[in-house]
């Protein structure tokens, strides 16, 4: 199966955050992005997601960019660049 990047951002996100068992408003808050850009996101209403962004919500799950990207939704043959 091939996501967009902002799908397999969309699908991450959610995985970790039932693993990591914190809510949207505690990831926002942890990370630094608004509870709205994380919505958007979730929602995958956003047409392009930034690094920064990326990075800031990593450091909202204590984990490194690396650790965050370190999954399979993330290769490049499940991803529809």
């Amino acid at each position: 199966m091939t996501n967009t990047v902002n799908k397999a951002l969309q699908l991450r996100i959610q995985e970790l955050l039932k693993e990591k068992k914190i809510t949207q408003y505690r990831l926002a808050m942890n990370s630094g992005v608004s509870h709205s850009t994380l919505k958007n996101i979730i929602h995958n209403t956003v047409d392009d997601n930034l690094l920064s962004t990326v990075i800031l919500l990593a450091g909202g799950f204590d984990m490194t960019v690396s650790e965050f990207l370190k999954s399979p939704l993330f290769l490049e043959e499940n991803l529809k660049l």
